[in-house]
């Protein structure tokens, strides 16, 4: 029972991400900042509802969460604090997440037998309590998706502490500034 509802959800999942990718393909603009905020503002009575839910749920569909902090920003120039917050949630929980569902997804097996030496590597890495510091880089760092290092630190079983600590850091920062240097963008 567990593993046909286990294979529901990836296909579920899977077709919601082929969608996705699909519509980015044939109408990349629909992931700008200026189309969220607009599908975002359409929602007038319910725009901060749903800008919480939609940076909550982001993570799950590996959609960036910077297009939605400067989106919040766009949207509540007044409220930048409560942007910053509601984005490092979302950000805290798609790393969890993901550090949590790296198993289930199934990619260690293959990635074990496919690259046992640069899992080994990783692994040697990313267990000793130094590995925050590279975590935080890597999170701090705006070029590399930091969904990456949260599902290897699943994968390899990184002690989540270590993991949790330095996404967290890395974040806030990067995040702090999207926000309050965002802010002088507004239109």
């Amino acid at each position: 029972m567990l593993k046909t509802g286990k294979k529901i959800f990836y296909i579920l999942w899977g077709v919601l991400l082929i969608y996705l990718l699909y519509r980015y393909v044939k109408n990349p603009e629909i992931f700008s900042v200026d189309y969220i905020k607009d599908f975002i503002s359409s929602y007038k009575g319910q725009i901060m509802t749903v800008y919480i839910l939609l940076s909550l749920i982001r993570g799950f569909f590996l959609i960036p969460s910077t297009p939605f902090v400067i989106t919040g920003v766009l949207l509540f120039p007044d409220q930048l604090l409560l942007v910053l917050i509601i984005s490092m949630v979302g950000i805290m929980l798609s790393a969890t997440s993901l550090y949590y569902f790296a198993d289930l997804l199934g990619f260690s097996e293959y990635l074990e037998k496919k690259y046992p030496k640069k899992v080994k590597k990783w692994e040697s890495k990313l267990q000793s309590s130094k590995a925050t510091y590279l975590v935080f880089g890597w999170s701090f760092f705006p070029l590399v998706p930091t969904d990456i290092i949260c599902y290897v630190a699943g994968i390899i079983k990184m002690p989540f502490k270590y993991m949790f600590t330095g996404v967290f850091l890395g974040e806030l920062i990067l995040v702090t500034f999207y926000v309050y240097s965002g802010n002088m963008l507004k239109l």
